[in-house]
């Protein structure tokens, strides 16, 4: 079959679907607006039936694959889609869902005659492909159609075609979804084992984020009736990049995911009880806990982000739990007495594992109903003696200590109660904050972790927790997560080249692993860089000089593009320079999201002051900036992280801007372009650059 001919056939098969589709979107009613439950139910099942049919009614499917099943079965086309749609009054699939077991086959299968498998619910299928081909579907056109596979003339050179297709468009201001070009590499961790902490070190553009968020689809789909979307969440690096994201799972037909970021997460759990330090102060917090880690042997991290502080942390709460039960016997009148025996068999029997404060609460409510039972049962009716013994039960109950998180975390820290490990400098310094009622960023982990053993979980545990960026985690920040879980089940993804705070987060992914037992974790790399050129990957590589944490270097996708260009510029021409840079590329047209990637933010304010007194309709990229306009942007390298561009322009990559212990921040800069780099550099450039 000619490819023309092959497109008439498709385009036509097109057309049949989309009638079908718009049929059904039709013969939907109303919404119903009434009482009944049953009716109700009813209506949230057809909602849902719409929603899948908009999404489809936009592109259908992106896919074909033409399977026979042996040991004697037919050859059937089968068309993989974004959403599962059967034939109106029928069965029969005119769509499946790219979730779908049988579905793992468009993307596990690269070719070649021996037979393919895929895992059914029934076991493993077994059959021959003879036929895939992808399809790029807009406003019910075909506008592309690519065979990568057709059985007894494989060609190698047009596998990736579509890929490099896709690959090659222009960026918008949201991160798009990848469901009709995964990766045989990306399908495996989508499609992983549910209850297993998943471990995904990923370089720069092999689309870790996007497999985390499509393999969120994936689980609501494969387990749908043991996970729940609202019982999903997702920790993100700052709220910039959560709107960056969010376009992802409404196009994969998911919603009410939670989004959030650890810091909002962390002030909610507590309800506002601290606010947050100014983020400035961040280094001088650094240096106090470095010269803390030194003095105790740890010197990964974050000394308050360690397991050696959690282990203090937990001494401090099981001295509080001690406290909890009464010494002391309560005699509220003459002959009446409560042994500490009695109550310690009450808190240790009739509360189970619930947490502290709410064991707390229950043994200060049995010992006023033992009270009341008691004065009842004796007939006390004497109202001096009532009321004589009704303030030795409030004296009594008001003993029992009742502790909030920030009031027991900052008796770590105060006085003659402060803990041992924790030095006179720390210690006053995180005094004086919290005293104010101030939290440091490292001051979140323990007061989530206390608040949760004195109180439990506001609401149900997750059912799945992602964590991105999760180099820069502590390990007493995915203790608290874990323990927001009653089944273990994540998916924890980052880069350790990536990890550009000094002063954050971990230097190989064993000291987050080893939380977890063996069986429950897995771990995956990708390092295949989907992002960005040849020219552009290896040239950013080079910046790294060598990979740490035993982390392998970007491997770039066949994508040539223009070299990578250094451009020398005085001071005094220097935003001169930056200004032509851009108008040049603008000219062009060629590229949608441009950006000026600064090193600091007061520079970056400088640049953009520059560029919009020009003319230039820009955005400045900051630190509490809830979302991504694109367009030209300017952008502090340290808020760039998780961002990509058509187009970057590094500000200046001299001497003075990266120094040697830079490296990662320069990297992070330039694997932010797609499709070009440039770098300018005042005076002498960046030793980094020296080759």
């Amino acid at each position: 079959m000619t490819v023309q001919s092959a497109y008439q056939e498709e385009q036509q098969r097109l057309e049949e679907a989309l009638r079908d589709i718009h049929a059904q979107l039709q013969a939907i009613g109303p919404r119903y607006k009434g009482d009944d439950f049953t009716e109700q139910m009813l209506d949230l099942q057809q909602e849902e039936r719409r929603l899948r049919l908009e999404i489809s009614k936009k592109e259908p499917y992106f896919g074909r694959i033409d399977f026979q099943e042996l040991p004697a079965g037919d050859q059937k086309p089968m068309y993989i889609g974004k959403a599962g749609v059967a034939k109106q009054g029928s069965n029969e699939l005119l769509v499946i869902d790219w979730r779908a077991p049988v579905a793992s086959l468009f993307y596990s299968f690269t070719g070649g005659d021996a037979p393919a498998a895929y895992e059914s619910p029934d076991g493993e299928v077994t059959g021959h492909v003879h036929l895939k081909r992808n399809f790029m579907i807009r406003q019910g056109e075909i506008v592309r159609l690519v065979d990568s596979y057709i059985r007894g003339q494989e060609e190698g050179s047009v596998t990736d075609e579509f890929l490099l297709y896709r690959l090659g468009e222009n960026k918008d201001n949201k991160l798009r979804d990848i469901v009709s070009t995964i990766q045989g590499e990306q399908d495996r961790i989508i499609r992983a084992e549910r209850n297993r902490a998943l471990f995904i070190q990923g370089v720069a553009g092999s689309g870790k984020t996007t497999v985390a968020l499509h393999r969120l689809a994936y689980l609501l789909y494969q387990y749908a009736d043991r996970m729940r979307a609202e019982r999903m969440i997702i920790f993100a690096p700052s709220r910039m990049f959560l709107d960056y994201i969010s376009g992802v799972l409404p196009e994969l037909g998911v919603g009410d995911i939670q989004q959030t970021t650890f810091s909002d997460w962390t002030l909610e759990l507590l309800e506002n009880a601290v606010r947050l330090d100014d983020p400035s102060r961040t280094m001088t917090y650094w240096f106090e806990e470095r010269r803390t880690a030194e003095e105790i042997g740890h010197s990964s991290g974050r000394f308050k982000g360690s397991l050696a502080f959690k282990a203090i942390v937990d001494e401090r709460i099981a001295e509080f739990k001690k406290r909890i039960v009464p010494a002391v016997s309560f005699v509220p009148i003459d002959g009446l007495e409560l042994n500490p025996e009695q109550m310690q068999e009450w808190y240790d029997t009739d509360y189970g594992e619930e947490p502290l404060m709410k064991k707390r609460d229950r043994l200060v409510s049995r010992i006023r109903r033992w009270f009341e039972s008691e004065l009842k049962l004796r007939r006390v009716t004497d109202k001096k003696v009532r009321a004589k013994a009704l303030a030795k039960l409030a004296s009594f109950t008001k003993k029992i200590p009742a502790y909030g998180s920030p009031e027991l975390y900052a008796s770590l820290f105060q006085g003659k109660q402060a803990a041992k490990g924790v030095p006179k400098p720390v210690a006053a310094t995180t005094a004086e904050r919290l005293g104010s009622g101030i939290a440091a960023v490292e001051d979140l982990a323990p007061l989530a972790y206390i608040h949760l053993e004195l109180f439990g979980l506001p609401a149900q545990a997750f059912d799945h927790i992602v964590i991105d960026e999760a180099q820069d985690y502590s390990p007493f920040q995915l203790e608290v997560l874990r323990r927001c879980q009653r089944t273990v089940s994540m998916t924890v993804l980052g880069d350790l080249q990536q990890g550009i705070h000094a002063y954050a987060g971990i230097q190989s992914w064993e000291e987050l692993m080893g939380l977890f037992d063996e069986k429950q974790t897995g771990f995956y790399e990708l390092n295949r860089s989907y992002r960005s050129t040849m020219e552009i990957i290896e040239f950013a590589n080079k910046i790294l000089g060598g990979m740490t944490g035993g982390v392998k270097p970007a491997v770039p996708v066949f994508r040539s593009g223009d070299p990578v260009a250094l451009v020398q510029t005085e001071d005094e021409a220097w935003l001169e320079a930056i200004e032509a840079s851009v108008a040049e590329w603008q000219s062009t047209g060629q590229y949608e999201t441009i950006s000026v990637i600064g090193r600091t933010a007061l520079e970056c304010e400088r640049i953009f002051q520059h560029l919009t007194g020009k003319g230039f309709s820009a955005s400045l990229v900051q630190s509490k900036q809830p979302a991504y306009g694109g367009g030209l942007s300017v952008v502090p390298v340290y808020l760039s992280k998780g961002l990509e561009f058509d187009a970057v322009l590094i500000a200046d990559a001299g001497g003075e801007a990266y120094g040697e212990l830079d490296s990662k921040l320069l990297y992070v800069g330039c694997t932010r372009a797609l499709h070009k780099l440039k770098l300018l550099y005042k005076g002498r450039l960046t030793s980094l650059l020296n080759d």
